[in-house]
């Protein structure tokens, strides 16, 4: 249930096998996350489960062959160190990627001004990760759905699911559906779907904004995040902003990225919006004299303790949860649907999911 990028990575990987695979979406296009967010494949150590997921997936990302048809981009990351203070939240993060089996590479302010000659040149430096790469996510998805297609899977889109539950699917039109799983990978809708979820693990819609230039003979080079972005990004009350800019093939720069639990309306906060432009032109002087071609926001699926739901519900076993990603959905995708695919498949998993496991807080719990 679900195909934004995770739920049509679990297709892909599900389909081909003794199976059948239906894959239901109420939309006919990329309408939720997918479609409206940042295609970065990142390493991200907000905690080693985080990081150990991460890394499962981009393994699995840089195996697949359709590299042109997703835009792939093998650009890294660069984290930029805005004052010394931020240097060392740099080393620090290099010590956890390490640990996580990820390379990186400090860098000095000389060596940013080299890597990046539009940054700001009053930086204090920051750290490359080179294996970190960019895609498009909804050519992303269409080619797993196309895949997954491919190899036998059925994909129903305009498709209402109603009432799911011990193995059955209901949809708005009447039909009724019978399954051994159903996975749930409908980003932040996945709780109206399975209300009984435990309070703390509610998947939460957490607003986010974005802006894209015209094209220009100006753009970065990497995909660039202010070291600052962490804070931002686990943020559990009020507004954030945190400064991110991403080259796209044809010459433009996607700029974010800001952070909501508080606005659920679909419209462009212009104040907070405001607040993501003047970030990014801090560090991106530049970006003072182009022109944005668009603005838009969507919603990230979020979670209390910024980990995914990935695995079985706690009362039913034919559920199966894969949502909650927040900003790591693109990037987390392939390797949950490694997991799912394990588990549905009686093999041994390539990871240990427990800490994604949506048992791990217990039912009536106020963590929120």
């Amino acid at each position: 249930m679900g195909a934004g990028i995770v739920g049509a990575a679990i297709a892909e990987a599900l389909a081909g096998t003794d199976r059948s695979v239906l894959v239901l979406d109420r939309s006919r296009g990329f309408t939720g996350a997918t479609g409206r967010g940042m295609g970065h494949l990142v390493a991200l150590d907000g905690s080693p489960p985080q990081l150990e997921l991460c890394r499962l997936s981009l393994d699995l990302w840089r195996r697949k062959k359709w590299r042109e048809a997703v835009q792939w981009n093998p650009a890294g990351t660069l984290w930029v160190a805005e004052s010394n203070e931020d240097l060392d939240v740099a080393r620090a993060k290099k010590a956890a990627l390490a640990a996580g089996g990820v390379d990186s590479d400090l860098v000095t302010a000389a060596e940013l001004r080299r890597l990046e000659p539009l940054l700001a040149e009053d930086l204090a430096g920051g750290l490359l990760v080179p294996s970190d790469a960019i895609v498009y996510p909804p050519a992303a998805a269409c080619q797993l759905l196309e895949d997954a297609a491919q190899k036998g899977a059925k994909i129903d889109l305009g498709a209402t699911v109603t009432q799911v539950g011990g193995g059955r699917v209901r949809l708005a039109r009447g039909e009724d559906f019978f399954s051994r799983h159903v996975v749930i990978a409908a980003g932040w809708e996945s709780s109206h779907l399975v209300q009984d979820l435990a309070r703390g693990l509610r998947v939460l819609p957490k607003k986010g904004e974005l802006g894209i230039t015209w094209r220009s003979p100006l753009h970065v080079r990497h995909q660039l995040v202010e070291l600052g972005y962490m804070r931002s990004t686990h943020a559990s009350s009020g507004d954030s902003v945190a400064f991110n800019a991403q080259p796209r093939p044809d010459g433009q720069t996607l700029i974010g990225s800001t952070r909501s639990l508080s606005d659920s309306t679909r419209r462009v906060d212009p104040k907070r919006f405001a607040r993501m432009m003047e970030r990014a032109v801090r560090f991106l002087p530049f970006l003072s004299r182009q022109s944005l071609v668009r603005c838009w926001s969507g919603f990230r699926p979020a979670t209390a303790d910024h980990l995914p739901l990935i695995g079985p519900h706690p009362r039913d076993p034919t559920l199966l949860f894969a949502t909650g990603h927040e900003g790591l959905g693109i990037t987390q995708s392939l390797g949950t649907a490694r997991l799912i695919a394990d588990h549905i498949g009686g093999r041994s998993l390539a990871m240990d999911w427990t800490p994604f496991l949506p048992g791990r807080i217990p039912e009536g719990s106020d963590h929120e």
